[in-house]
């Protein structure tokens, strides 16, 4: 073939699976050959037949533009005159000479379910605005930065009630991003987390079961749509996670699954090929061209959708080949560990901090340890992970009626022995409150008022301890029924006293998250100090939250997790002064300046007294104390040692395959070079297990 676009740099690339820009040039691209202008095709599909392209512009007429295979994997096809909007599929002869009509896997755009075909898109004309927000992300360290997220489902966050025509009632992308805006900034949070962005066809997946892994839905607007979206959040200073799904893919004849009438995305050995919990199937990692296809996705959404980070759904059940099945193939050393995936994270991670200012989130719920740590010191490389641990026993605690909470009081201090061995994130999400969980308010005992109570104290404690922060949409308001994507959130609590004095006291704790370094700089096993972690008694926890080098600017927490009341409450702060509460879970609770007294509490020298009431929580403010010259050398070894460690993590390919380019290899003089220094190729360590402290 004349022209080629996917040249032999291209597919030796691809085959090896370095091609990070795989989707500039699979798929359908608009381009002009000769002065023609047209649609060029690219397909790999090593064992099909025939394959020719079928669309609005041939009437669908099978076997009108037939592709050319031009080597043992890829076939092309340019189509002269066809333009932007034009709605196709592959016609796929497979191997045992049975017909599909196929999406294509590299889709930037498709119509809105139930129909699915393709649609050819052009996504350089839309105009950015969002400069001034990537450049002050520029080499920015995002640990020591507040990370305060809302998580959304964007089709049931709120209804269109005007279109009483439409069933699905959406709000586009556009109206979305306004109204979505001036909410999250007016709570504080600093991130919206999306559900269901990649294209899916069933809607009771949530957008978990995906068929366009370059495309985003078109459920809510075209892929322009979204982009202002995106650029919309960050013109006002809000950073974007977008949910992606690299585990496993849904069965539908028109995607993925058994794309040529042999297993192609999929594992081909009948142990590992699917999830039978979920109905999918799961990617072969160990094939080159799969995981280019997933690493060169994760780039697609930063790159084109300028996307600040992605939460990487079901990452456990990619680590363990034992992950819900009865049978399962074991690893070349008899374990259960997936290696695969463990390389595929590794070059994931490496490749895309290392070219992005973006990071992937790992959604786990695994027992691995060195999620978080840097590939080259055996970790997988990720940025952040959900901390299922903290969720899971804080949770079972807040559901105990307070007269026995006291026999379940490690619950909530369990998670503090081991929340700086990864950087976390503690996350209160959608999954928590949906078939038959409850919401957060119906999860707390007692009377409304009780259950009032309880949830902002507990929201409280949340915003104190280390790591950062995530919770679903409408729990900030304390929704009582649980979630249901169909409907939208019950807004009109927000009125009713109540429910508004939780959303005041939230909106509140996320602006002193954002305002207060020592809450939002996890980067320390020093920022964390319990108090008093044994008062079991009384259900009661203190502590203090600092920065590694001395008290200044530190914050003490006290959270009472009953309906007792207590008139004169002490408890030990580390120095002498006033100490002002600057929050209390009571509307009128602020205002009060108490003076620590020359009394040993709690192990230490001073002693701060004052009443606490019912299910309250407050914050004091240590008072500020002129650094010594040995603290301010604490001070400068810290930012030191974290500015090393950062660079150290955005700048490791120690697990990014090396690729010599043969000599002579058209296309070659144009390869790219590496961004950074790559350091000599080291072997993969063993994945270790932690075995003193379970997670989940």
């Amino acid at each position: 073939m004349e022209n080629r676009f996917f040249g032999d740099l291209d597919r030796y690339l691809f085959h090896h699976g370095t091609h990070y820009e795989l989707y500039e040039k699979m798929g359908a691209h608009i381009r002009e050959i000769n002065g023609v202008r047209g649609t060029h095709f690219v397909l790999w599909a090593p064992n099909a037949r025939a394959v020719c392209v079928v669309s609005d512009g041939n009437g669908w007429t099978p076997w009108r533009d037939i592709m050319e295979k031009v080597d043992d994997s890829i076939w092309e096809l340019f189509v002269p005159g066809m333009c932007e909007g034009v709605k196709y599929k592959f016609l796929v002869v497979r191997a045992d000479g049975s017909e599909v009509y196929k999406i294509d896997p590299y889709e930037y755009g498709s119509e809105k379910r139930p129909a699915n075909a393709s649609i050819v898109t052009n996504l350089s004309t839309y105009e950015w605005g969002d400069g001034e927000y990537l450049a002050a992300k520029k080499g920015e360290n995002y640990l020591e930065k507040p990370m305060a997220v809302y998580e959304v489902h964007l089709g049931s966050w709120k209804k269109d009630t005007e279109r009483w025509w439409d069933e699905d009632q959406f709000l586009d992308y556009r109206r979305l991003a306004h109204e979505l805006c001036e909410y999250v900034q007016y709570m504080g949070y600093t991130h919206i987390e999306v559900m269901g962005i990649c294209e899916y066809p069933f809607d009771p997946s949530w957008g978990y079961q995906v068929t366009g892994y370059f495309c985003p839905t078109a459920r809510y607007g075209s892929p322009q749509d979204f982009m202002y979206f995106v650029d919309y959040m960050h013109q006002h200073g809000i950073g974007v996670i977008l949910d992606w799904v690299p585990a496993h893919f849904p069965k539908d004849d028109f995607g993925l699954a058994n794309f040529d009438g042999t297993p192609l995305y999929e594992y081909s050995d009948p142990l590992r090929a699917e999830y039978a919990e979920w109905g999918t199937k799961a990617f072969d990692l160990g094939r080159k061209e799969v995981s280019n296809f997933l690493i060169a996705s994760a780039l697609f959404w930063v790159n084109k959708y300028h996307i600040d980070a992605l939460r990487a759904d079901a990452v456990a059940a990619m680590l363990y080949n034992s992950f819900g099945r009865r049978e399962w193939r074991p690893n070349k050393d008899g374990g259960i560990e997936n290696y695969e995936s463990f390389e595929f994270f590794r070059h994931l991670n490496s490749i895309l901090r290392s070219r992005t200012e973006a990071f992937i989130i790992a959604e786990d719920s695994s027992i691995i340890a060195g999620i978080t740590k840097p590939a080259k010191d055996g970790g997988l490389g990720f940025g952040l992970k959900w901390d299922m641990g903290w969720m899971n026993e804080t949770l079972r605690y807040i559901e105990k009626d307070p007269v026995y909470r006291k026999y379940h009081h490690y619950l909530m201090t369990h998670p503090t022995e081991y929340v700086f061995d990864e950087h976390y994130i503690l996350v209160l999400s959608h999954d928590e409150v949906v078939y038959g969980k409850g919401s957060m308010y119906t999860k707390m005992p007692g009377n409304e008022m009780d259950k009032f109570g309880g949830l902002k104290c507990f929201y409280t404690m949340m915003i104190g301890h280390p790591g950062k922060k995530l919770l679903f949409m409408g729990q900030d308001f304390a929704q009582v029924n649980e979630w249901y994507y169909k409907v939208s959130l019950d807004w009109h609590l927000c009125d009713e006293p109540g429910h508004r004095d939780v959303m005041d006291c939230y909106r509140t704790l996320l602006h002193l998250y954002k305002e207060r370094p020592v809450l939002h700089d996890d980067t320390s096993y020093k920022s964390f100090e319990w108090i008093e972690s044994g008062d079991v008694q009384r259900s009661i926890f203190a502590f203090i939250r600092r920065n590694p080098w001395n008290y200044n600017d530190g914050l003490v927490f006290v959270c009472n997790m009953t309906p007792a009341n207590y008139d004169s409450y002490g408890v030990g702060v580390p120095l002498d002064g006033k100490y002002k509460r600057i929050f209390s879970t009571y509307p009128e609770g602020d205002l009060l300046e108490v003076e620590a007294e020359k009394v040993l509490c709690n192990g230490r020298p001073y002693r701060c007294t004052f009443h606490l009431r019912p299910f309250e929580a407050v914050i004091f403010e240590i008072p500020y104390h002129e650094s010594t010259p040995e603290e301010e050398k604490k001070k400068k070894s810290a930012i030191s040692r974290r500015k090393r460690e950062f660079k150290a993590a955005t700048t490791d390919l120690s697990h990014v395959p090396e690729v010599k380019i043969p000599e002579g290899l058209e296309g070659a003089e144009k390869a790219e070079k590496p961004k950074t220094t790559r350091k000599k190729s080291t072997t993969a360590k063993t994945p270790t297990t932690k075995k003193t402290t379970k997670k989940s």
